[in-house]
């Protein structure tokens, strides 16, 4: 692990081989647990380099299914050609 101590900011990093499928899918299921353990104790899933497309799954347990309904009217709303990072986030409907 490594992060920024001063914002109780914390970037969990683990190393693995993504052709074991086997280890891959103990990694994946850790990156879980630490997920659901930052959001139960009122921390968050992002931090200051944002959600990204790898944690993109997992913001529904964070903002709730509403959330994710505001965040995908707001990029129609703001984007309605979408030509900022198309595909990434929310797929135009």
């Amino acid at each position: 692990m490594f992060g920024h101590s001063g914002d109780g900011n914390i970037h969990p990093t683990i190393l693995t081989d993504e052709r074991d499928k086997e280890e891959f899918a103990r990694v994946e299921k850790a990156i879980e647990e630490i997920f659901d353990l930052a959001l139960f104790l009122g921390g968050t899933i992002s931090g200051e380099h944002g959600i990204g497309s790898t944690k993109a799954r997992f913001m529904p347990k964070e903002v709730g299914d509403v959330g994710v309904r505001v965040m995908r009217a707001l990029k129609r709303a703001l984007d309605p050609n979408n030509i900022l990072n198309p595909g990434k986030m929310f797929v135009q409907d």
